[in-house]
């Protein structure tokens, strides 16, 4: 009886432990990605705009090893829990480490909270920007910006899943609970490592084939990377003021248009084709078909009205096209002074603002609510149609030939009330602020949704917002981006339990 005290307070001392000793690890590798920004300053800038990036490295590798060490002999056995816990910690850190460099940055100067809206915005591939005058910024910031859609787009966690078993741990638990969709458990290969490097190759190669294509286009070299970086995650950040309509290049935008059809499609089916060296995985799978189909309608709908509006049929496809494909995946590259400008009739904004809440596929880096999520749901109303005609009848929701679980089809029942309702509320609190009702539903769509192109004050920029509405902006994109689940166990008694 004695020894059961002793041992409750072990078990109790266990957990937080092994969050020191991950977030320490997770910390420690963030820092490393301050290496490349402090390489462009180096090249293009100079000392001066160097400096922010080395502090920032020193702060984040400092606090890393103060949770580390004194941890460093324990040896972490990750559950569930863990991996909720952790992947929420180590998003809200990075967050407020990755705003450093902007903070301590003679250009652009910036308070505190734009600066963290600005980080979450990257890390999220939100791409909603505070900055004006990007065109005569230092190169280190445009490219740190860029870089932070990199990181984003798959997830850092998922680089760190490949490689905690060099240390001995598993990372099932940090990949499910940052994998986006109802099916975590799904694995491309046995072994949870090789998914994570698997995604990561997938990923990587995206970006280099990407860069070539801008390249080949006539591109400069770093402009070639800031856009693939911003487009295969699906973010929106670019170099210039006017996003990718700087160049009034149409070669470079359907070099856009490609790859972000490319990137809004499940990574794994990349992998089984190339497994299988054929396309049939792509063209076969449900939700990319369902995906293509809703996506290819919106577009057409939108191009559509504004060739009735009176534009030119040219522009109706050029603009109408790409805006749609850029707005629905979440991507948020403008041209065409989309949405501000006189030509673009309310309707069409108002389309692809909806149509952002569809998203992509699950298992890409697109934002939303992803389109498997609608087509179970879709399957589920029809199914409830049938057994009103029926009551008797077993009638399954199937997907392809394979019946989808209950338990997955509640898990999507709940998400997508939890998701609305999210929205519902970051409305009402935006307004609250005394943000009018245009832009509050604008701007919580662009953030909820990783969209970054809101409405009314926020169509140029989000730089208008009260400290209160950016606050609650850049909870709302760590929501969307987490997918609700994670940021509400922490709020859940049971969960502590």
């Amino acid at each position: 009886m004695a020894g059961q005290p002793e041992s409750r307070a072990i078990r109790r001392r266990a957990p937080v432990k092994t969050w020191l000793y991950m977030v320490g690890l997770l910390l420690m590798l963030f820092s490393a990605t301050m290496l490349p920004p402090i390489a462009v300053a180096w090249w293009y800038d100079g000392y001066g705009v160097m400096l922010p990036f080395a502090e920032a490295l020193g702060a984040t590798l400092g606090l890393g090893l103060l949770c580390w060490l004194p941890v460093y002999r324990f040896k972490p056995d990750l559950r569930n829990r863990d991996g909720f816990i952790l992947v929420v910690a180590f998003w809200v850190l990075s967050s407020l480490l990755g705003a450093l460099p902007f903070l301590l940055s003679e250009q652009p100067q910036i308070r505190f909270v734009d600066a963290v809206f600005e980080t979450v915005s990257g890390l999220t591939t939100t791409g909603a920007s505070v900055l004006v005058g990007l065109d005569t910024m230092p190169k280190a910031i445009l490219y740190y910006r860029a870089q932070l859609h990199f990181l984003g787009g798959i997830g850092i966690v998922v680089l760190a899943v490949a490689l905690l078993p060099m240390l001995g741990i598993g990372g099932m638990q940090l990949y499910r609970a940052s994998t986006p969709g109802p099916m975590k458990d799904e694995k491309l290969t046995p072994r949870i490592t090789e998914t994570a490097k698997n995604l990561w190759y997938i990923y990587v190669g995206l970006n280099f084939l990407c860069f070539l294509a801008y390249w080949a286009a006539g591109m400069s070299p770093f402009d070639a990377i800031c856009y693939s970086f911003s487009t295969i995650a699906l973010g929106g950040f670019a170099p210039h003021d006017a996003s990718i309509g700087h160049f009034q290049n149409p070669l470079f935008e359907q070099i856009t248009i490609v790859f972000m059809l490319v990137a809004m499609v499940n990574f794994a089916l990349y992998f089984l084709a190339w497994r299988s060296r054929s396309l049939k995985a792509v063209f076969r799978d449900a939700e990319f078909r369902f995906c293509m189909k809703v996506v290819g309608g919106i577009v057409a709908v939108a191009c559509l009205h504004l060739y009735l509006d009176g534009l030119s049929l040219w522009e109706s496809v050029h603009l109408g096209g790409f805006q749609g494909i850029s707005i629905v995946t979440g991507t948020g590259l403008t041209t065409g002074g989309y949405p501000a400008h006189e030509m673009w009739p309310a309707f069409v904004p108002l389309l692809l603002l909806l149509g952002s809440f569809f998203g992509g596929c699950v298992g890409s880096t697109c934002g939303g609510i992803k389109a498997i999520r609608f087509l179970l749901l879709y399957k589920q109303s029809v199914r409830e149609a049938r057994m009103l005609i029926r009551p008797s009848a077993q009638i399954a929701v199937k997907l392809g030939d394979h019946p989808i679980p209950d338990r997955v089809m509640q898990a999507v029942w709940a998400f997508y009330f939890l998701y609305i309702f999210s929205y519902c509320v970051f409305s009402l609190a935006l307004t609250a602020t005394g943000v009018d009702l245009v832009t509050s539903f604008g701007t919580v769509a662009a953030c909820l949704n990783n969209m970054g192109v809101g409405l009314g004050a926020t169509a140029d920029g989000f730089g208008g917002l009260n400290d209160t509405a950016t606050w609650l902006m850049a909870a709302a994109m760590l929501i969307g981006r987490l997918e609700v689940f994670p940021l509400l166990l922490l709020f859940l008694p049971d969960f502590w339990r």
